[in-house]
């Protein structure tokens, strides 16, 4: 694995500074930022009833934006 040299402001070193885990280098810091993460890897994030919560709202926001594209549906005939 080669290397390279970049250069941030301070203010960037200081954040990524802050995020460091014991025994973590920076490199590990940024490779752990900036991984893309796929769907399956967010199972058991919430509890079921989290879970039920957000749908819930995710449902409820649907039906809110579904009634207002109805409106302005109407509106505009």
């Amino acid at each position: 694995m080669g290397t390279k040299n970049i250069a941030i402001s301070e203010e960037a070193y200081q954040r990524l500074r802050a995020l460091k885990k014991p025994g973590e280098s920076f490199t590990d810091v940024i490779e752990r930022m900036t991984h893309s993460r796929g769907v399956l890897e967010l199972a058991g994030l919430l509890s079921r009833a989290e879970a039920a919560k957000v749908m819930s709202g995710i449902e409820e926001a649907r039906k809110e934006s579904s009634s207002r594209v109805s409106r302005i549906a109407e509106e505009l005939d």
